[in-house]
């Protein structure tokens, strides 16, 4: 299950509308080992496209030096599709090389009547995918 505040589920809906019609991407760290995000690091993406997004290298580069220094791990990868739903695609899944992260993703088309978003987590180890449950809280225990 994802554990996330109401802020941080804020910023990733506002900066995924504020990207639409591209793909918006980031990452929300956390203490290494903690499995809690906390920190909200919005990234460009790189590929400028409503179908694929892209970190920039020297951007991801330069993101985990800090994550490094400061002894964070990426605890969320997220990013929208803008016109299907939120699901991860085959690239989705042949990118995603952080097993212990959690990967959000927003989809900023109207897919299924619920909304004009949708907001859904998924773990990707070894290409299997597994949609979890996402509990939205005020503050962290």
């Amino acid at each position: 299950m994802l554990t996330i505040t109401r802020a941080l589920y804020d910023q990733i809906v506002e900066h995924s509308r504020a990207d639409h019609p591209d793909e918006a991407c980031g990452v929300v760290a956390g203490p290494a080992g903690s499995g809690r995000p906390e920190r909200f690091i919005p990234m460009l993406n790189a590929a400028r496209s409503p179908t694929f997004y892209e970190f920039d290298s020297a951007d991801l580069l330069k993101l985990y030096r800090d994550m490094d220094d400061r002894d964070e791990e990426p605890v969320i990868v997220y990013h929208s599709h803008t016109a299907t739903e939120a699901y991860p695609s085959r690239t989705d899944i042949s990118y995603a090389n952080e097993p212990q992260a959690h990967y959000v993703l927003v989809s900023t088309a109207d897919t299924d009547e619920a909304g004009p978003f949708q907001f859904r987590s998924f773990t990707i180890v070894e290409g299997v995918v597994t949609e979890e449950d996402v509990e939205i809280v005020e503050a962290y225990a």
